[in-house]
């Protein structure tokens, strides 16, 4: 089955389990039919809507994807708040506790408050976050990151702009693109330049991310040549000050073996600087081996929409912030610049990392 169809059949059951609960919160108004219908009809909806807005585009399309993809992750929210409440009702029942109409109105209230945070944490401008950095054998810099972008109809270029233009009053040395840039949608080029006009003393350097690949390779190249992106597929760069920068495309995506960048890594000089950039937080095991300074990754946007970040911790070892791979390797996760598919942050928020490279030499 495909991600879509999956998805599509979790986000029914999860609709049916919410009907079930305003059912069992509101008896009297008699919505045992909409508990069953309902579900149906506005997962039938997601799917199509979904579906039409990856190849049609305009004002009423986006409105409908944002609508869509804000309701398909408002339900997963509620699933899981429903389902704490419903546990405590049940709790309430076997101690012979009456507490239903305290229990589903507190619960009403936990909903609002949620989809009230979920869609201000997704509207939000991202942040900076300032991040001090031991690098020893080069000279002090700022450096920009930018992960998990998510361009598109998802984004508009307003709000990209205006997130570019808080990354300009910094006034990095470089800027570092950790992948998943840019999804579908209308005013490719539009975005591209934006990020082209960014002027820094050294430029922009990016790596593959797996929605790249997802998106067509041969598009995402493209637009990384158009937004001025020296793409390092697999590859090392040196800048004038000697930080060396090695990029590998999205690990799982394309298949990239310990070997591949352990034959990347002995090419290096460990006396220069050096920043390994990766969409996906893996390999580390080899960044530490090789005693990389610093490694830089994204993808997994702090779960995004709490509690999401569990899932994620199933799958990666490594979810959000700084850690240790090695003595003298360390390795951070960024939450991403905006968000996939829902606009929404709920008790996650999006970052764009500065780092202050600083020298103990």
């Amino acid at each position: 089955m495909s991600f879509f169809a999956v998805a599509g059949l979790i986000l029914l059951i999860m609709q049916i389990v919410i009907g079930w609960w305003f059912y069992f919160s509101f008896p009297v108004i008699g919505w045992k039919i909409p508990v069953v219908l309902l579900p149906f009809l506005l997962t039938f909806l997601m799917q199509a809507v979904l579906s039409y807005t990856r190849t049609h585009y305009g004002w009423w399309e986006s409105a409908a994807y944002y609508l869509a993809y804000t309701w398909a992750g408002l339900v997963f929210i509620f699933f899981f708040i429903i389902l704490a409440f419903a546990l405590a009702a049940a709790l309430c029942a076997l101690f012979h506790f009456q507490a239903r109409s305290i229990i589903t109105t507190v619960s009403m209230v936990a909903l609002a408050t949620a989809t009230l945070l979920s869609l201000i944490g997704g509207a939000k401008t991202p942040a900076i976050q300032h991040l001090d950095v031991l690098i020893p054998h080069v000279s002090e810099m700022k450096i920009a990151v930018l992960s998990d972008v998510h361009l598109g109809v998802g984004v508009s270029a307003k709000r990209f702009q205006k997130a570019l233009r808080k990354i300009e009053q910094e006034k990095p040395d470089a800027i570092f693109v950790l992948g998943d840039l840019f999804e579908y949608g209308p005013n490719r080029e539009q975005y591209a330049q934006a990020l082209a006009n960014v002027k820094t003393k050294y430029g922009t350097f990016g790596v593959l991310g797996n929605h790249e690949y997802y998106v067509g390779l041969d598009k995402s190249v493209d637009f990384y040549q158009k937004a001025q992106i020296y793409l390092l597929d697999n590859k090392v760069h040196i800048l004038p000050n000697g930080l060396e920068i090695i990029g590998i495309n999205d690990v799982r995506t394309s298949h990239v073996l310990p070997k591949q960048l352990e034959d990347l890594l002995k090419n290096t000089n460990s006396t220069h600087g050096r920043i390994l950039l990766s969409h996906q937080p893996l390999l580390t095991e080899v960044a530490a081996k090789y005693q990389v300074p610093l490694m830089l990754s994204g993808h997994t946007h702090n779960g995004q929409i709490f509690p999401f970040n569990f899932f994620v911790k199933l799958k990666y070892k490594y979810v959000y912030g700084w850690y240790d791979l090695a003595e003298n390797s360390k390795l951070y996760v960024t939450s991403g610049m905006f968000y996939w598919g829902m606009p929404l942050r709920f008790l996650t928020s999006s970052e764009i990392p500065l780092l202050h490279i600083k020298s103990h030499d």
